[in-house]
């Protein structure tokens, strides 16, 4: 029989100072300094909190933390709102083909995924062609919400992008849906770090309730889509959600009944949730087939080695064996099998092809 795996559905990873083009520190869209110590925007620095934000550290991390293989989301930074649309196509570019190279470079260890930008539809479409066809990617990476040609913000399930999953329907693509921008989005201060732990959480649930209410998940049966950080407030907010649709059904015309989503075979969250109360919650109302590992690494809101918050990569699923909140098989599934699911559906010689390779290693 063979050894099962530890896929990680949910990872991040910066280039070296030296593979980011020159034009974008120029114009000030997102650079790295040459110590490796911050990322940089204009008016903007996080600090680099750990060194497997960079690919040969992350892969010395994998192998100590003892994951077989990882799935790199695209950098919420590189979304490109706000960006003047030459920058934009060029700066998503440049993530779409850095992700690229990574997975070639490294197909036993990484799947890759691509950002399009959904306020320019025929550039995005375009893009998801290039990246599907000529890099061979199938994760299609989208913010929970984007900024428009005028400027407005939108959910990224606004019908008007239909052709966006038209095209990933017909592809057969895995989807993840990410939140960022909530300090752009929201005028309050930025301060406490609100925007990371408070309205994350409320921008995946806002996705999730339009993805829902405009019957995504029947209207592009091909797709998967995953909910980054366990789509937290889409679990705990279910009732009130169910109570408005039946309360005021004049605002819902044409929607679908939210209770028609929960559990649905082709919605996924991650395990990103902190705790084994919330991972409950989600697995008692979605199912444990729905739930994917998520590890948000390298990032300190992720399953890190630290002994300030008393945490390692994998943390959380260990805390639920030992508090039957799951059983041996949902824990080995959360970590291969659901994860396999969501990235190729039911393409079964997919899924060997990719364990093959991680095994090969």
């Amino acid at each position: 029989m063979a050894r099962k795996l530890r896929i990680n559905g949910h990872s991040h990873l910066l280039p070296y100072p030296e593979d980011i083009p020159q034009f974008m520190k120029e114009k000030e869209i997102f650079w790295v300094d040459d110590e490796r110590k911050y990322m940089l925007q204009k008016g903007w620095s996080r600090p680099v909190t750990d060194s497997s934000f960079f690919l040969h550290e992350k892969l010395e991390w994998m192998e100590r933390n003892r994951l077989d293989h990882a799935v790199v989301l695209n950098l919420s930074q590189l979304y490109g709102n706000g960006l003047r649309l030459e920058e934009m196509k060029k700066a998503l570019r440049f993530q779409n083909d850095f992700n690229a190279k990574v997975q070639h470079n490294h197909p036993n260890k990484f799947t890759c995924g691509f950002v399009v930008h959904p306020g320019f539809i025929h550039g995005a479409l375009y893009e998801i062609e290039r990246c599907v066809k000529q890099l061979h990617m199938k994760v299609l990476c989208l913010p929970t919400h984007f900024m428009d040609s005028i400027g407005q913000w939108r959910s990224v399930f606004d019908q008007e992008n239909d052709a966006i999953f038209e095209l990933a329907n017909e592809y057969k693509l895995a989807i993840e849906i990410h939140p960022y921008d909530g300090d752009k989005m929201i005028n309050l201060e930025n301060s406490s770090w609100r925007f990371h732990l408070i309205w994350m959480l409320a921008q995946c649930g806002d996705a999730y309730h339009f993805y829902t209410l405009n019957g995504m998940q029947e209207r592009f049966p091909n797709i998967r889509t995953c909910f980054a950080h366990g789509g937290q407030l889409a679990q705990m907010n279910l009732g009130r959600r169910i109570q408005g649709f039946d309360g005021r059904p004049d605002l819902f015309k044409g929607k679908h009944h939210p209770r028609k989503a929960v559990g649905h075979p082709n919605i996924y969250f991650d395990t990103l949730v902190h705790d084994t109360d919330s991972l409950k919650l989600m697995i008692d109302r979605q199912g444990s087939n729905q739930v994917i590992m998520g590890l948000d690494d390298p990032y300190p809101l992720g399953e890190m080695e630290s002994d300030a918050q008393s945490s390692y990569p994998g943390k959380l699923l260990d805390l639920a064996i030992e508090k039957n909140v799951i059983n041996n098989k949902q824990y080995d599934d959360i970590w291969e099998a659901n994860v396999l699911r969501w990235l190729f559906g039911d393409d079964d010689t997919a899924k060997q092809e990719l364990a093959n390779r991680i095994l090969a290693n």
